[in-house]
């Protein structure tokens, strides 16, 4: 007798090792839809308009250097980028330092109230700077801080705040009491605990808000345009929509000049993702 070879049947596949596909998938389809805007816009500024208009998607051949040359020379262009830059920062050290304030009040401190005014700074979450343009603009023009980049910037950091206090108060409230206790023991008052051992140890929520709201005042543009009317105290998003009404017809050089503005903050985000990670995770487990 013959013995016939044992048949094998073909192995089928668990909807888990189904899904793994399907993730990388979803996740180059996010990168793609992500990048390709940006990569059109800093391949068009190496391009001639005569290139963009025979071939809207390709590639620069040759390369043209002059439209990013002509607008690294300009002096206003370093302007607005000052202006950006400084009120992007002052807006960020107001937003990180009275919402750690703000944050661990409402985390390490019990008073009547207390649930009542997260409430109150999680319903600002609500209501985007849009919702209330008219009245920051009239109370602005009563405080005589239009045309001023304190003004935008305090407008700004007063938006950002409600966020901070949403991510920095769950993470302080996750740091063992004992920690706050060892340090009253020594001597340390609750203002020294913050500074010496709070803050420190919520560094990764604080990298996240800083973040968060540095590219938001980088990238606004409503407020500034309400409050600046001088075009020296313009931003660069304000800058780069002068710059295309101005030159509506050079569409190589509005493509070089819109990859030059968000070039700083598509650089800052690099460089601190992965701090943004670890503080959104930490706020989500406190």
């Amino acid at each position: 007798m013959t013995a016939h070879p044992a048949t094998t049947r073909p192995r089928k596949l668990s909807g888990r090792q189904l899904a793994i596909p399907g993730r990388y998938l979803a996740a180059l389809l996010v990168v793609g839809v992500t990048l390709v805007p940006i990569a059109f816009v800093v391949l068009g500024g190496f391009r001639t308009n005569a290139q963009l208009n025979a071939d809207p998607t390709g590639l620069p051949h040759p390369w043209v250097l002059g439209n990013y040359r002509t607008i690294l020379g300009s002096s206003l262009f370093w302007r607005l980028m000052g202006n950006s830059a400084l009120i992007a920062v002052t807006a960020t050290v107001l937003t990180c330092g009275l919402g750690a304030m703000a944050g661990y009040a409402l985390a390490r401190y019990r008073f009547r109230g207390r649930e009542g005014v997260y409430t109150l700074f999680s319903a600002g979450l609500l209501f985007p700077l849009g919702v209330a343009s008219l009245p920051v603009y009239l109370l602005l023009r009563q405080l005589n801080l239009l045309e001023s980049w304190f003004g935008v910037a305090l407008a700004e950091a007063a938006f950002g705040l409600p966020v901070t206090i949403v991510i920095l108060r769950p993470f302080m409230a996750a740091i063992p009491a004992e920690l706050e206790d060892a340090a009253a023991v020594d001597g340390c008052t609750r203002l020294g605990f913050l500074w010496r051992i709070m803050l420190p140890l919520a560094r990764p929520a604080l990298v996240t808000v800083a973040v968060l709201a540095f590219l938001g005042s980088w990238n606004a543009y409503q407020l500034p345009m309400l409050v600046f009317n001088d075009q020296s105290h313009f931003t660069l998003p304000l800058g780069v929509a002068t710059f295309q009404s101005q030159y509506s017809q050079d569409t190589a050089s509005i493509l070089a000049y819109t990859a030059l503005s968000m070039l700083p903050a598509l650089g800052f985000f690099v460089f601190a993702e992965r701090r943004i990670v670890g503080g959104m995770a930490g706020a989500v487990k406190g």
